[in-house]
C-alpha cells in the first residue's frame, strides 16, 4: 500500500475495549472521500412497508392469540376428560358398594331366617316334650282318682 493516508477514528471506549473505525484514504484524486465504512444513515420506510409490517405484526398476534385458544381448548377437554373419569370411577364406587350392601344384607335375611326356622324348631320340640309331660302327668292322675 504505496501513498496510502490512513486515518483512525476512535468511536467509543468501553470496559470489555475499544473500538476503531479505520478510513483508508482514496489512491486516486476523483475518487470518492466521504466514504464511510459504518453509515449511521436511517432507511426512510414506505407506507407500503409499514402496512406490510403491521399486517404481518397483526398476523403474528392472530397466530399467538389462535394458539392460545388452542392450549385452552385442550386443557379444558383434558378438564372434561378428567372429571368424566372422576364420575364414572364414582359410579363404580357406588355400584360396587350397593351390591356389596345387597349382598351382606340377603346374607343377613337368610341367616336371620335360618336361626328363627332354628328357633321355632327348637320352640316346637320343646312344646312337643311338654305336651307329652302333660298327658302324662293327666294320666298319672286319672288312674288314682
Amino acid at each position: 500500500m504505496e501513498n496510502c493516508d490512513i486515518q483512525v477514528k476512535e468511536l467509543n471506549k468501553r470496559a470489555s475495549g475499544q473500538a476503531f473505525e479505520v478510513i483508508l484514504s482514496p489512491s486516486t484524486p476523483d475518487a470518492k472521500a466521504d466514504f464511510l465504512l459504518s453509515p449511521n444513515r436511517k432507511k426512510e420506510t414506505s407506507l407500503d412497508e409499514i402496512k406490510r409490517k403491521l399486517e404481518a405484526a397483526e398476523e403474528r398476534r392472530r397466530s399467538h392469540e389462535a394458539d392460545v385458544l388452542k392450549h385452552l381448548a385442550e386443557a379444558r377437554e383434558h378438564e372434561k376428560e378428567v372429571i368424566q373419569k372422576a364420575m364414572e370411577e364414582n359410579s363404580n364406587f357406588s355400584k360396587l358398594a350397593q351390591e356389596k350392601l345387597n349382598q351382606k344384607m340377603e346374607a343377613n335375611k337368610e341367616n336371620r331366617s335360618a336361626r328363627m326356622a332354628a328357633l321355632n324348631e327348637k320352640f316346637k320340640e320343646k312344646d312337643k316334650k311338654l305336651q307329652e309331660v302333660r298327658k302324662n302327668k293327666e294320666a298319672i292322675k286319672e288312674p288314682e282318682n
